[in-house]
Parts: C-alpha cells; sequence; structure tokens
C-alpha cells in the first residue's frame, strides 16, 4: 500500500468487510480546503456504497501528523462527529496504521 497517494482500498478487519478512502494531505497547502474536499468525498463514496455494498464500511484514513493538529480542533472535529466519519490514522514514516477511530 502507497500512503503518499490519495485512494480508496477495499480490504477486510476480522470479519468486517471495509473500504478506506486514503488521503494524504500533502498536496495542498491548506489543511481546510483538503479537509472539504476529502469529508465531501468521504459522504459521497459512503453513499455509493450503501447502494452497492451495503455490508462494507468506510473509513477515511489520514496522516497521523495532520489528525495530531489540524483534526483537532473544533471545527474539523465537530463535522467528523457530525457525519459519524470513521477513522484510520496512519503513521507515513512507519507505514503503518496508529489508530482506528470508530
Amino acid at each position: 500500500m502507497t500512503w503518499g497517494q490519495n485512494r480508496l482500498l477495499a480490504a477486510e478487519r476480522g470479519d468486517k468487510k471495509i473500504a478506506v478512502e486514503v488521503k494524504s494531505f500533502l498536496a495542498s497547502a491548506s489543511a481546510i480546503s483538503e479537509f472539504h474536499t476529502a469529508l465531501g468525498q468521504f459522504i459521497n463514496y459512503r453513499a455509493a456504497l450503501r447502494r452497492q455494498e451495503p455490508d462494507r464500511i468506510l473509513y477515511l484514513a489520514v496522516p497521523d501528523l495532520i489528525y495530531n493538529s489540524f483534526f483537532q480542533l473544533d471545527f474539523p472535529a465537530s463535522m467528523l462527529q457530525e457525519n459519524t466519519v470513521k477513522m484510520i490514522v496512519y503513521d507515513i514514516e512507519l507505514e503503518q496504521i496508529s489508530q482506528w477511530k470508530d
């Protein structure tokens, strides 16, 4: 899996079928602009998955650096909660998942 690119992946977590939208937040100097794009895509992908594969759960994957800074601010945190966004936080350097946020 390449973490530096934005992509949508299908996988399994235990006995659950999941899809993961991987975002790097590296392409833009504006975190809020990247956030708006990521959240909008997440909502659209989730709606499409509900129609095509209702048993698959969508997660938004973001780097730990952006999660531990920008995503902890009041507005992004409240938007994630309001839109029930499940998340995977990953470490770019180690290329591994550091947190699951259900």
